[in-house]
């Protein structure tokens, strides 16, 4: 039987929470782990309608995109509004689970959904995140040691390289040294020049393991004081991160394009409009499912002809202009996110194809009003 603990797993390897912000609140809000789930929900918000829907399905749990407890909480009191719901949702046996940032930044994540929805073939992130620090540590060891010495490093963290483990480079060296006064050494006399058969040995560290990394080394070493360099690999621009730059099929124009992502996301009140140029080609387009004025230099720097994103403002609009960036096309920061929500029910179903599944069919843009002229 599928648990719950089975489900944030699944949702954890897909959306690592490792890549959420600093000031985010993602995973697990309420549930018990080891509770059995039979049916799952899938929204970008938990509101008052989807936590309805949640339980008149009876769903054992709903994942959404947007956090319900973020910033100033400090009760979940059952007259407070985001209390009630947790109650509610509580009292029905239905737990709820947040993917935020994490989902933003991964891949797939947040915009590739988007991107895939407007029909782009993705060539990278907006702003990609680098790779995690690694250590390149260098060493030279007897040969007669050095299988000793690598296994103490592999216990303390090192020799990890992608889905392997126990990595390492070894060739063979000569070393020499002269004990000085002072010295204890393992072989050869005080002031005498010696000369040992060694292997010259390279394994790669979490840069957050170096001073276990080396107390390892010291420890297992059979050189009183052994001689080793340690160089940090450069950050290098990595598949995950904020937003996504793609291609469309054909050029087409600005007009074309906005009425592209109008028909791909779904319909709000405020639908999609488009800044620039409406006869402009547009080629390569940058997206940012969600609040993405943050990014318009990004989407400058990267040369692309357009940028799709939500929750665009006057003021910044109007300057990215000035500065010839490319063409904006703003759309409701709900429906830039939806697409996502198909995304994530496909990672669930793949991992626990026993549980039963749907996306929620409640829009909770809170924008519900247009003027009738």
């Amino acid at each position: 039987m599928t648990t719950l603990a089975d489900l944030t797993a699944a949702l954890d390897t897909a959306y690592p929470p490792k890549l959420a912000e600093s000031w985010d609140s993602v995973g697990l809000v309420c549930g018990d782990p080891a509770d059995k789930l039979t049916r799952v929900l899938f929204a970008v918000d938990a509101t008052a309608a989807v936590v309805d829907e949640a339980i008149d399905w009876h769903a054992q749990a709903l994942v959404v995109h947007h956090p319900l407890l973020l910033r100033g909480v400090d009760t979940v009191a059952v007259n407070t509004p985001k209390g009630a719901l947790l109650h509610r949702l509580i009292r029905a046996g239905c737990a709820l689970f947040t993917a935020h940032t994490n989902a933003d930044s991964a891949d797939p994540g947040v915009s590739d959904a988007l991107a895939a929805a407007i029909g782009l073939t993705v060539t990278g992130p907006l702003d990609a995140k680098p790779e995690h620090a690694v250590d390149n540590w260098v060493f030279q060891v007897p040969r007669t040691h050095t299988d000793a010495v690598l296994a103490a490093l592999f216990a303390a963290g090192a020799g990890g390289s992608g889905n392997y483990r126990d990595c390492a480079l070894r060739m063979p060296a000569t070393s020499q040294f002269r004990p000085m006064a002072a010295a204890n050494p393992m072989r050869g006399a005080l002031g005498e020049l010696e000369h040992v058969e060694e292997e010259r040995v390279e394994v790669l560290a979490p840069s957050a393991a170096r001073s276990v990394v080396a107390a390892a080394l010291r420890a297992a070493h059979p050189y009183e004081d052994p001689a080793y360099q340690v160089s940090e690999r450069a950050p290098l621009p990595s598949s995950l991160g904020i937003g996504r730059v793609g291609t469309l099929p054909e050029p087409e124009s600005l007009r074309t394009f906005t009425d592209r992502v109008a028909a791909a996301l779904p319909a709000t009140v405020s639908g999609v409009r488009a800044a620039g140029d409406p006869a402009r080609t547009v080629y390569t387009v940058a997206v940012c499912g969600g609040a993405g004025d943050s990014y318009l230099s990004a989407a400058t720097r990267l040369g692309v002809d357009a940028y799709v994103t939500a929750d665009l403002r006057h003021h910044p609009v109007d300057e990215h202009l000035r500065r010839g960036g490319p063409a904006l096309v703003d759309a409701a920061h709900w429906a830039t996110e939806f697409p996502w929500c198909a995304q994530a029910e496909s990672v669930v179903r793949t991992a626990l194809p026993d549980l039963e599944t749907r996306v929620s069919t409640v829009r909770t843009d809170p924008w519900r009003v247009r003027a009738s002229s």
